[in-house]
Order: C-alpha cells, then structure tokens, then sequence
C-alpha cells in the first residue's frame, strides 16, 4: 500500500466518442492528450473506419489517435491499424489476453483494455488479478459495468477500489467537469499513474445529442482536471514540508 501523498503528476486525458471535426478541433485546443473512436457499430457513437481515419488526420504531433473495439476479429483491428498508423488500441469488450495480443502483434502496438466495474457493491471484480493478467496493456481503463458495452454515463463506486494497483490506470465512466477531481483524488494513490476518460461527459444536454461534443463542457473538464493536479502538488509539497 502506497504511504504518504501521491507523486505529482500530470494527468493525462482522452475526450472520447469524437464524430466530428469540430469536436476534434475543440479537444486538441483545450489540451485533450488523445481522443477517442468508436469502431463498434452497435455504439451510437460509432464512426466506420474511414471516417476515423479521416478524424485522426487532423491531430497535431502527441495527441494520440485511440480506436475503440468491441469482441472484434484481429484481422479487423489489424486493417484498423493500419489506416491509423499511429493509434493505441482499446479492447472494451470480454476479450482475452491472448487475443488481444493477437491483434496487436503480440503487443508491439500500445494497447488498453477495459476492465468493468460492477454497479452494484454485492458484486465484487478483482482488479488487481485482472491487472495481472493484463500487464502488457498500456493501462487498464476503470468503467462501470452496464448491460450495454461501454459506461453508459455512469460511475462507479471509486472508493471500492483496491488500495493498491500495479498498474497505470485510466478512470472512466461517468466523469464530468463537475466529479472529476474528485475521481483523481481518490483513484490517482491506489495506482502507479492516473489518466481520465470522458465520453458523455463533455456532450450537448438533450435527447440526439450522443458523439455531439460540447467545447465549453470539454474546456471545464480540462480545468477541472489541471486544478486536481495542482491541488495534489500543493498536498504533496505540504506534506514534504512537515516530514
């Protein structure tokens, strides 16, 4: 178990969901460090792969394109891939290891996989076997667990989490500008780093408004998530001072 505040770090975040030029734009402007595509067409936030890829070309240099499956084949993935040369690979779905490293060339390309969290407290979910199993992930991303694939704008317990992870970490599911430093306060000691992921988080209110982003929802949760980090630096300074 870690003692004693978390390191100061950067967070990183990934705006996920992205149909539009508009919303990429919005999210490289406000600091987003990868945006994310929904290559699962039953998601209403899906986009085919050449429309991914033409999304993808307008990042700048680091931001990171991130290409979202679900229990797809690898030959998909692969061809995916390769239209996006430069994308993390995210495995949102009941995949296994081996074929996640499969699809990934045994995993020279970077990828994420999803752990889902269960909703409901009586049912518990071993994150750190599962982050085990799946220590050649990149990261493993925390969403709640729902009938459908993906968080469906809902967050999980945080405080359920085990004290220690060995593991990076990308908190999801449900995260909005209002919540979201108090996510990476509670989440970013139990692990070895803390990234966000928010969807739904950053869209229009109203019904139809699914993969229509939000710039000054996506600007709020960029600042939210810098005053998070500042306030951990003031913690751990403080802390440093008196030890």
């Amino acid at each position: 178990m870690n003692s004693g505040p978390p390191a100061a770090q950067r967070t990183r975040i990934k705006i996920c969901g992205m149909t539009r030029e508009q919303d990429v734009d919005a999210a490289v402007a406000a600091g987003a460090d990868a945006v994310g595509f929904v290559l699962y067409e039953p998601s209403a936030r899906y986009v085919a792969l050449p429309r991914a890829a033409q999304l993808a070309r307008r990042l700048p240099p680091f931001v990171t394109p991130v290409l979202l499956f679900v229990n797809a084949l690898a030959q998909e993935i692969q061809d995916a891939c390769a239209e996006v040369g430069a994308a993390v690979v995210q495995f949102h779905g009941d995949e296994t290891l081996e074929q996640c490293l499969a699809a990934t060339a045994n995993g020279a390309r970077p990828f994420l996989r999803a752990a889902r969290i269960p909703l409901d407290s009586s049912q518990a979910f071993d994150l750190v076997n599962f982050a085990s199993v799946y220590s050649s992930a990149q990261a493993i991303l925390l969403d709640a667990h729902v009938e459908e694939y993906g968080g469906g704008g809902k967050a999980f317990n945080w405080s359920r989490l085990p004290p220690s992870v060995n593991a990076h970490l990308v908190l999801s599911g449900g995260l909005t500008p209002a919540n979201v430093t108090d996510g990476i306060q509670q989440v970013r000691p139990r692990c070895r780093s803390l990234s966000v992921d928010v969807s739904s988080g950053v869209e229009r209110d109203g019904p139809g408004q699914k993969g229509i982003k939000d710039p000054e929802k996506i600007h709020q949760f960029v600042a939210a998530v810098r005053a998070a980090d500042r306030l951990l630096a003031l913690n751990q300074h403080d802390f440093l001072s008196t030890t």
